[in-house]
């Protein structure tokens, strides 16, 4: 018999994905803070022929780490993928565990976090495996300064605000100066501080200008502005640990042209981060 989720317990929640795997858990205490931190209810979720045993499990650990939470447990058969696909159009914010598997190999298997990231209608929260100590950054997120971008930058500020972290705002740009430059000196194409390029004065006021409006909602957030040289997932995301709590990264819609282009760096992001990734689609949201 066919089983689906009941979308009564996903309206509005934090809706957290289980598997049985140890990265299925990692997501759990995330979104059980998150739930804790928005006032919301929690509903652990879970798809598969044993899913109905698993996710009370996941439930009952949820209500251990925090007994004040409101939590609810709900089972589905099918596909994993298609299932949480369906359960972000109700819920408030869906929560995944990633393997962290290189990119290629992601793409060959289907990765469940990948998929969800890049088709839910709601903002999806990537578990990556975290950080051990202090962070720089604490939230970052990846601005490139147009109007349908600033739902990803208020929900960067409001993640912000919620864990009493300073937001660094990335811009990354590209240009044949600084490039040719770099290989002159025998450096890498990689990301780097930006130190010269074409009218970044000018770059830099546009951005703060666009910055301004979403800032002035979160005067206890310090936000800091870096512009950066390179690929826009390098610059989220550098190879080195301990550069941020959480990552938030927007994906445009499927009907955008720009949704090649994003939805690779989302995935890039994802699959090469050190800390927590929030996907955060742009555009209407689908009923």
């Amino acid at each position: 018999m066919e089983r689906s989720l009941d979308p009564a317990h996903l309206r509005g929640s934090i809706v957290v994905a289980v598997d049985g795997s140890e990265d299925g858990e990692r997501a759990v205490p995330w979104a059980v803070d998150q739930a804790a931190l928005e006032g919301l209810r929690l509903a652990v979720v879970s798809a598969g022929e044993q899913s109905g045993e698993l996710v009370e499990r996941a439930a009952a650990a949820a209500r251990r780490l925090d007994p004040t939470l409101t939590v609810v447990a709900s089972a589905a058969s099918g596909d994993a993928r298609q299932v949480l696909i369906d359960a972000s159009t109700h819920a408030h914010l869906l929560v995944v565990g990633s393997r962290g598997r290189g990119t290629v190999r992601s793409m060959l298997l289907g990765s469940v976090s990948t998929a969800v990231s890049a088709h839910a209608t709601c903002p999806v929260v990537v578990c990556r495996p975290a950080n051990v100590g202090p962070t720089e950054a604490g939230v970052v997120v990846g601005a490139d300064g147009t109007p349908e971008s600033l739902p990803v930058l208020e929900f960067a500020f409001r993640q912000a605000s919620l864990r009493d972290l300073p937001l660094t705002v990335v811009h990354s740009y590209w240009d044949a100066t600084t490039a040719l430059a770099q290989h002159d000196r025998g450096e890498g194409g990689g990301s780097g501080d930006s130190g010269g390029g074409p009218d970044l004065a000018d770059l830099r006021a546009t951005l703060s200008s666009w910055l301004a409006e979403v800032a002035a909602r979160y005067p206890d957030v310090p936000v800091s502005l870096l512009l950066k040289h390179g690929l826009a997932d390098e610059a989220l995301s550098p190879r080195d640990a301990g550069w941020c709590d959480m990552i938030v990264v927007g994906r445009h819609p499927k009907t955008s042209l720009q949704r090649l282009l994003t939805g690779s760096i989302a995935t890039a992001v994802i699959e090469r981060a050190h800390s927590t990734v929030a996907v955060v689609p742009v555009g209407p949201r689908s009923s």
